[in-house]
């Protein structure tokens, strides 16, 4: 049960507010990338987006439009930024797939699948709206010890 004043469909997720220029167009790349379904959408007068809920798994995801008159000029597209400061990470059964599906559908690898030293398959991609998500396939759970020894030094 959620704690009061706490949508039950929101209860205990950190949900991430992406900022898009082209916000149509952003969920339907997260659908065909992603699987994203749409929840609901909330347009402005003139047709921009002022937030649009969707899934993507169990995962509450709500996207805006540019628009920098809102929230105090605070909520800025990471193309108006220039790059963006954070990235979205999911943890899926086959990364290579993932990555796959998120670059048919129109994004970019940034770091292309790679076994990592931590146990995982691990892959990173920039949408075509900029905002970076990462991927990971879990192949092998270590311990804190075999972690620390295979961690990289400057040597």
């Amino acid at each position: 049960m959620a704690d009061e004043g706490v949508p039950e469909e929101f209860d205990g997720f950190v949900i991430p507010h992406l900022v898009v220029e082209g916000a149509a167009a952003a969920i339907d790349f997260y659908h065909q990338a992603f699987g994203a379904e749409e929840i609901s959408r909330a347009a402005l007068p003139d047709g921009r987006l002022l937030n649009a809920q969707l899934r993507i798994g169990r995962q509450p995801v709500w996207l805006m439009e540019d628009i920098p008159d809102a929230n105090g000029g605070q909520s800025r597209s990471p193309h108006a930024l220039g790059d963006t400061p954070s990235a979205l990470h999911r943890f899926v059964p086959d990364t290579d797939a993932a990555v796959e599906r998120a670059v048919e559908a129109g994004a970019t690898v940034r770091f292309p699948p790679t076994d990592m030293f931590w146990g995982d398959r691990y892959a990173a991609v920039v949408d075509p709206f900029g905002h970076e998500w990462s991927f990971a396939t879990r192949i092998e759970t270590l311990s804190d010890d075999d972690f620390a020894e295979r961690l990289p030094t400057d040597d």
